[in-house]
């Protein structure tokens, strides 16, 4: 099964859902604000996408600024990022799609889909 990972006040994820509906591709929907991912879901993500570990920073948001991850992030061990990700899920980078054995992080989710 398709998963969507997003946050529902998310315009993106919105537009997202949209996509995913026009081309008949049934998916679960995931509250990433609810239902926060673990350590081993990031990590899966993280490979399964095929990008670099900041790429999981959901850098435009307010936590992210608020906790000055600009400056921090490069002092931070990768198993300290993928902690503090599992904690907070406005930290991390929406929306992503799990689709038949690969995930897709934010931009690139709307780029698969047009493609499709």
């Amino acid at each position: 099964m398709n998963t969507l990972i997003g946050y529902k006040k998310c315009s993106t994820c919105k537009n997202v859902e949209k996509l995913l509906q026009e081309k008949n591709i049934s998916y679960d929907y995931r509250e990433i604000d609810k239902d926060l991912l673990s350590v081993d879901e990031l990590k899966k993500i993280k490979d399964q996408a095929g990008v670099d570990i900041f790429k999981l920073f959901n850098t435009s948001g307010v936590r992210y600024r608020e906790l000055n991850l600009k400056d921090k992030k490069n002092d931070m061990t990768e198993e300290e990022i993928f902690e503090l990700l599992s904690t907070d899920g406005m930290l991390v980078k929406r929306p992503i799609l799990l689709k038949d054995g690969k995930a897709y992080i934010g931009p690139q989710v709307k780029k698969y889909l047009e493609s499709l």
